[in-house]
């Protein structure tokens, strides 16, 4: 309860650090909305339960097993030898019924179920960071659609602007042609180049039609107004995110759980060679109330399986190879990540320090080419080429802007902290744990518990 709050007031705070107009959205909004509705992390809570309830399955196999069978015959039988010659046989019929109830307990195997167990127990836990990388990808989608968004409207403003100066300079080109300071050539210029603003912004619209679309995909609704995103709170230095990122990377945690399941099936293949010890009992009544009881312990092992068991042990250490191999490109991968992630960081910072100064030179220009065109020092093409000048650098520093901000999730998801709980988002953070707890000690049909996991799973299939 204390965890919900908390994310409650930290996802109200990551809100409010956004000064956003009357009924606009906010990330930390279009995110909890995401993350609430994604069917992909359904999907994935999903298997993670199943995950849960391997592990109950195998702690099941340590318990005693009871069973009944009950069965009815019929048998019969022809008279032949005492039948009159010429005459056929006579029939009986013998109806037998029995029933029994039996029962196991494994006392020993070798280990290989505790090993079982215990394996099941540590793919749970890889499932579970397989859930969070999960997460991940739904979220850095959320805040990549969102800025997007942002992006094609800035986009599309710009080029409205622009088709709006570029009507006043042909209306500029008219009335100066008509006093005969410019030429007809002049106006077909600026005629041009107004065809050519329309056809930009009717492209610059399609974006923006893509980009809500792929909006209502990640979020699962549309956007309504969208706010300025606020900056992610990442690591100063590069050195610091990767050590992190080796920490708490979901990709790297889930390799290292893979190994150690890897491991355990090792034990699990050569405890399969010790001899396995079970108890067993069975009560039987047949129809004419005969009982027979029986009790024993029976010991069993393979002497010789045609080199199958051997097989089996060499494939487990050949997996565990292969995952210690995995964990190891994991590793490497997601430093690279974070590296190519400040990269695009830096690039992004760099560029608007550049674009910030372009625009000021670019606005400058075009004024003073504007002012320079009315005293017929300067051609209407000298002022759309400026204006155009003028616009490129507008767009170039709105999207580093943009850049910039994005940059910044991707690195929170290249170290592994790009989630619900670390974003402080007003959701319910999707507790894994909660139903393993339930399932861990493999609760019968009938018992309360598991009346309560029926609820529990009918309620989330709603």
């Amino acid at each position: 309860m204390r965890r919900i709050v908390g994310s409650l007031i930290l996802g109200a705070g990551l809100a409010a650090a956004v000064v956003a107009p009357a009924r606009a959205d906010t990330l930390a909004q279009a995110l909890a909305y995401g993350y609430e509705n994604s069917g992909l992390l359904d999907q994935n809570r999903a298997l993670l339960r199943a995950a849960d309830e391997d592990v109950a399955q195998a702690i099941g196999a340590l318990r005693p097993i009871i069973s009944w069978s009950a069965q009815t015959a019929l048998s019969t039988s022809s008279a032949l030898r005492d039948a009159a010659p010429g005459t056929a046989g006579v029939d009986s019929f013998d109806v037998s019924s029995s029933a029994t109830l039996s029962a196991s307990l494994l006392l020993y195997d070798g280990g290989q179920s505790r090993y079982g167990i215990d394996a099941q127990k540590a793919l749970v836990l890889s499932t579970r960071e397989g859930l969070r990388g999960v997460e991940q990808q739904v979220l850095q989608r959320i805040v990549q659609a969102y800025m997007e968004v942002q992006r094609a409207s800035a986009f599309v403003e710009l080029r409205r602007n622009n088709l709006r100066l570029i009507t006043q300079e042909l209306r500029a080109a008219q009335d100066r042609f008509e006093v005969g300071e410019v030429t007809r050539t002049d106006v077909s210029l600026a005629e041009a180049a107004l065809a050519s603003a329309r056809s930009l912004l009717a492209s610059e619209e399609g974006g923006l039609t893509r980009a809500i679309a792929e909006f209502r995909a990640a979020v699962g609704r549309n956007p309504d107004g969208l706010a300025q995103a606020p900056d992610a709170r990442i690591p100063g230095s590069l050195a610091e995110a990767q050590a992190i990122a080796r920490r708490e990377h979901p990709s790297i945690k889930g390799a290292q759980y893979a190994v150690t399941v890897a491991e355990l099936n090792i034990a699990r293949a050569e405890a399969t060679t010790r001899p396995e010890l079970s108890l067993t009992g069975s009560i039987s009544v047949d129809d004419n109330f005969d009982d027979e009881e029986q009790i024993g312990i029976r010991m069993q092992q393979s002497i010789y399986s045609g080199g199958q068991l051997a097989s089996q042990i060499r494939q487990a250490k050949a997996n565990r190879d292969a995952a210690r191999g995995d964990l190891l490109n994991t590793s490497r991968t997601v430093e690279q990540t974070v590296a190519n992630a400040y990269s695009l960081l830096s690039v992004a910072r760099a560029s608007i320090e550049a674009s910030t100064r372009e625009v000021r030179a670019a606005q400058v220009a075009f004024d003073g080419l504007r002012e320079e065109a009315r005293l017929g020092a300067r051609t209407t093409l000298d002022v759309l080429n400026a204006e155009q000048d003028l616009l490129d650098a507008r767009a170039t520093l709105v999207s580093a802007q943009i850049d910039e901000t994005l940059a910044g999730y991707v690195v929170l998801a290249a170290i592994g902290r790009l989630t619900a709980e670390q974003l402080g988002l007003p959701v319910q953070v999707y507790d894994p744990v909660a139903y393993y707890n339930l399932v861990r000690n493999a609760p019968a049909a009938t018992s309360a518990q598991g009346k309560a996991l029926d609820r529990v799973l009918e309620a989330i299939g709603r």
